[in-house]
């Protein structure tokens, strides 16, 4: 991770966001915080304040999170972005992860969930709160037929859809009836082939290539 990152906060309410980086400078790895009331607004700034990491608000007027994401990114390919939202609707988060996040928090986290995903998301991880996970597990429900060009084996998908249902490797082995040192091996190969570092990283593959259907 930098030593110090610049933070942009996109959100309509100024409350939220002057408490937010409020908390934010405290940060020891926190250098510069930028912020906007809406998407066409954080878009607008983007070329001249070239944040690292953007914490988005999906609902605003003008421009929302989901059409800002897919915006900044155009600009911006490098620059980390962390959804958030007062709901934890599935459609929201997917989106999101559709447009390019990397993260997604809701507006009622701990300040130690925004530190983390922040600090996940800096050094390439990807970030859920836990209540959107649980709720992303609850609806996993079936994969679906499979994109072309994934390359992953038929067996990786199987172990990549029980890491989505929530599995540890052990429940993955009883499940699966293999050793739990196999599933470790795939697991492993899992995040090599699709460049992930963590779970959350995993399933943001899976959701954005049709290998889960939520």
């Amino acid at each position: 991770m930098k030593t110090k990152l610049n933070i942009s906060l996109v959100d309509d309410h100024n409350l939220f966001r002057e408490g937010l980086k409020l908390l934010l400078s405290r940060l020891s790895f926190v250098d510069k915080i930028f912020e906007a009331s809406n998407g066409k607004e954080f878009i607008d700034q983007l070329p001249q304040k070239k944040p690292d990491i953007a914490l988005l608000d999906i609902e605003m007027p003008v421009m929302d999170g989901i059409k800002a994401t897919k915006l900044a990114l155009q600009i911006m390919p490098e620059l980390k972005i962390i959804g958030l939202s007062m709901y934890a609707d599935q459609s929201y988060y997917t989106n999101m992860i559709e447009a390019g996040a990397k993260g997604f928090l809701m507006k009622n986290s701990s300040f130690d969930d925004v530190q983390r995903a922040i600090s996940d998301v800096a050094e390439g991880r990807s970030f859920f709160s836990g209540e959107i996970m649980h709720e992303l597990i609850q609806n996993i429900n079936r994969k679906k037929i499979i994109k072309q060009g994934t390359n992953l084996t038929d067996r990786e998908i199987e172990i990549l859809f029980q890491i989505c249902k929530g599995l540890s490797n052990q429940e993955i082995a009883d499940k699966l009836y293999l050793s739990k040192r196999t599933v470790d091996k795939h697991r492993e190969n899992l995040l090599l082939k699709t460049g992930s570092k963590n779970t959350a990283s995993l399933v943001i593959f899976a959701i954005k290539n049709e290998i889960i259907e939520i």
